[in-house]
């Protein structure tokens, strides 16, 4: 339990996420908001990190141009993974599970996108494996462009906005936030991962049959 909290008080501290640079923050989001490996990678609590140390001054640009550089960032990473999916295709749904790639991550994606439709690529942002998946089923079933872009604008806006300036107002509202950013760090998983794991479990205990049946074939 040491362990794992010295890996999060060193994944967490100010130092070394300034060490590590702005653009460092744009390649993180660009690769969890579409590249299949990229589905481990913090976006949601970065973001949030990301305004509370802009309004503590410890970035070097301003919010603004924070803000406009991580929407754009999520943008250009959605499309990249609508890219990535349109070229694969089925090919994904026999591709063999690996550490980087699983396929019941593409399954639940697909599942989340036949519940929400385009709206997925939105609301899809505010959940972890969702977030990188979703473009790429968007690609694999061949979304019109224009609407896959659209939604992608709106979701990239709404994701940013909604947690750095949370962040960037709560650092400058309490500039003592950055004492506790591993609590925050658990908090952001729980809020995350729950209702993923809520969702799953409501499925396997309404038609545990057919949850077993999505596992026996992949």
């Amino acid at each position: 339990m040491e362990n794992i909290w010295d890996y999060l008080h060193n994944l967490t501290d100010a130092q070394t996420i300034i060490g590590l640079g702005f653009y460092v923050l744009l390649i993180v989001v660009f690769a969890e908001t579409g590249i299949f490996f990229g589905f481990f990678l913090p976006g949601d609590y970065l973001l949030f990190m990301a305004g509370l140390f802009c309004a503590a001054d410890k970035l070097t640009v301003s919010i603004y141009t924070l803000i406009a550089s991580l929407i754009g960032a999520g943008i250009l990473g959605n499309f990249a993974g609508y890219w990535f999916g349109y070229r694969t295709g089925p090919v994904l749904f026999k591709k063999n599970d690996s550490w980087f790639f699983k396929k019941r991550y593409v399954v639940l994606a697909e599942e989340f996108y036949a519940k929400y439709g385009g709206m997925a690529l939105v609301l899809g942002r505010f959940f972890p494996i969702i977030r990188t998946f979703a473009p790429i089923f968007a690609g694999v079933v061949k979304v019109d462009i224009k609407k896959f872009t659209l939604y992608n604008i709106i979701g990239s806006f709404t994701w940013v906005n909604t947690l750095t300036l949370a962040g960037y107002f709560l650092g400058k509202s309490y500039p003592q936030l950055k004492n506790y950013l591993e609590y925050i760090v658990i908090a952001f998983l729980l809020v995350t991962s729950v209702p993923l794991i809520i969702a799953f479990l409501r499925k396997k205990l309404i038609n545990p049959k057919s949850v077993n049946e999505s596992e026996t074939k992949q």
